[in-house]
């Protein structure tokens, strides 16, 4: 399904976006709770990062009373794929395969985990020799 990107998170969004993923749907008092507990923020600050996430489409509000539940629109994944997309269109032409090998690096990948990626990469290689 092709859709229209999102606005990109800054790494403090990317944190909020981390502690609504965790509890999957949950009040502002929560998120200002572990804000607090994690980073020493203010509640006006969390609420401030609330808003832009509900206004750059990575949170979705439901009113209860007084009070809003957030959840995210995406998964964890979603978002992150979305973010290595924008990555990838930024890299300059021949710098993507020492981009994605830095990725790998940094990953810490299991045995595991590489023989998967590798099955991927093998199965996309069959998939576009066809296409």
């Amino acid at each position: 399904m092709n859709r229209e990107p999102k606005k990109e998170l800054s790494p403090s969004e990317w944190k909020v976006m981390n502690i609504v993923w965790d509890l999957k749907s949950c009040a502002a008092r929560d998120v200002y709770r572990i804000t607090k507990e994690k980073y020493g923020w203010s509640p006006n600050t969390t609420k401030t990062y609330l808003f832009r996430l509900v206004e750059k489409g990575h949170l979705s509000t439901t009113q209860i009373g007084n009070s809003y539940l957030y959840q995210p629109t995406d998964s964890v994944v979603e978002s992150l794929q979305e973010s290595g997309e924008s990555l990838m269109k930024k890299a300059p032409k021949g710098t993507e395969i020492s981009l994605l090998f830095h990725m790998i690096q940094k990953g810490k990948l299991s045995k595991s985990d590489m023989d998967e990626l590798e099955a991927l990469l093998d199965d996309f290689k069959k998939h576009e020799k066809r296409g």
